[in-house]
C-alpha cells in the first residue's frame, strides 16, 4: 500500500486527557475530526471549553480541527488514532468494552489503504489479537493487505505544563515496515522531541505497561517508606534530598497510584 502524508486526514477517537492533546496538535498539520459519543463532551468542545484543562481552545484557536459524534464524518478519514481509556472491572481485570466499541466503530468507515493507531493501554498482543479481528470483521477488509494497524503509547502527564505531548518522544510501532515507517513519520510532523520507532507492536505495548508498572510499584514504595519515617519521626522530603544526591538513586515522590493507564 503506498500512502502520501500529504493526504493525511486524522481521526481522534476519545477525547479525554489523551485524544483532545493529540487532536489539537495534529490540526496544525493535517485536517483532524476529533470523534467522541459524548454529546456533552462535543457541545462543550465545539464552545470552546475543555474540563481537563490540557488544551485551551479559546486562546490557542482551532486550527484545522472539528468535532463530532457522527459516526458518518469518521468516513471522510483515512488515518484512525484511537485514544479511549482501559479501566479495570470488578474482578481487576482490564475492561476493554471501550476498546471494543471505538474498534467496531472505526470497522465500519474502513476503507482500503486506511491505518488505524492504537494508543489506549493493552497487555502485549491485544491490539492484534483483539482488536484487528475486529476491524476485518467490520469492514470485510484484509488486516495488512487492504489496511495497516500500529500501536503509539500515550505518555501524557496530566496536569504537566513543562511536558507536554510534544515534549516527550513518543512510541511508535506498525504491523509492517512499510506501515511502521508511514506511522512514525505522521507522528514525527508534530513531536517535536522526536520519536521511536519500535521493531513490533508487541515491543510497544510491553513497553507501555512496564512504564505503567515502574512508576506505580516505587510510588507505592516510597508512599510505604513516608509511613515509616513519620513513625520514625523523620522528614520524608530531607531523606529524599539526601538520597537523590546519588547518580543512580531513582528520585520519586510519595504520592497517587493508579489512573487509567494500569500497569
Amino acid at each position: 500500500m503506498h500512502r502520501k502524508i500529504g493526504n493525511v486526514k486524522v481521526a481522534v477517537i476519545g477525547l479525554g486527557y489523551v485524544g483532545l492533546p493529540l487532536a489539537f496538535e495534529f490540526s496544525s498539520q493535517f485536517p483532524v475530526l476529533g470523534f467522541d459519543v459524548n454529546l456533552t463532551r462535543i457541545s462543550e468542545l465545539r464552545n470552546g471549553t475543555d474540563r481537563t484543562g490540557e488544551v485551551d481552545l479559546k486562546s490557542e484557536g482551532m486550527r484545522r480541527l472539528t468535532f463530532s459524534s457522527d459516526r458518518s464524518d469518521l468516513t471522510l478519514c483515512n488515518f484512525f488514532i484511537i485514544t479511549v481509556p482501559t479501566p479495570v472491572d470488578s474482578d481487576k481485570k482490564p475492561d476493554l468494552r471501550p476498546l471494543i466499541s471505538a474498534s467496531k466503530d472505526v470497522g465500519e468507515v474502513l476503507k482500503p489503504g486506511d491505518v488505524v493507531v492504537y494508543e489506549s493501554t493493552v497487555y502485549p498482543g491485544a491490539t492484534e489479537e483483539i482488536c484487528v479481528p475486529i476491524l476485518e470483521s467490520s469492514s470485510g477488509l484484509r488486516f495488512d493487505l487492504d489496511f495497516s494497524v500500529g500501536y503509539s503509547p500515550e505518555r501524557i502527564n496530566p496536569g504537566d505544563k513543562k511536558r507536554g505531548l510534544v515534549d516527550i518522544v513518543k512510541v511508535t510501532s506498525g504491523s509492517s515496515p512499510e506501515s511502521g515507517e508511514f506511522i512514525d513519520s505522521v507522528y514525527a510532523k508534530v513531536i517535536t522531541a522526536g520519536t521511536h520507532r519500535a521493531e513490533s507492536i508487541k515491543i510497544a505495548e510491553a513497553a507501555k505497561v512496564i512504564e505503567n508498572a515502574q512508576r506505580d510499584i516505587n510510588i507505592a514504595f516510597v508512599n510505604e517508606l513516608a509511613l515509616l519515617f513519620d513513625t520514625l519521626e523523620i522528614d520524608t522530603g530531607k531523606v529524599l534530598e539526601a538520597a537523590r544526591t546519588k547518580w543512580n538513586f531513582l528520585d520519586f515522590r510519595p504520592g497517587l497510584v493508579g489512573g487509567h493507564c494500569i500497569g
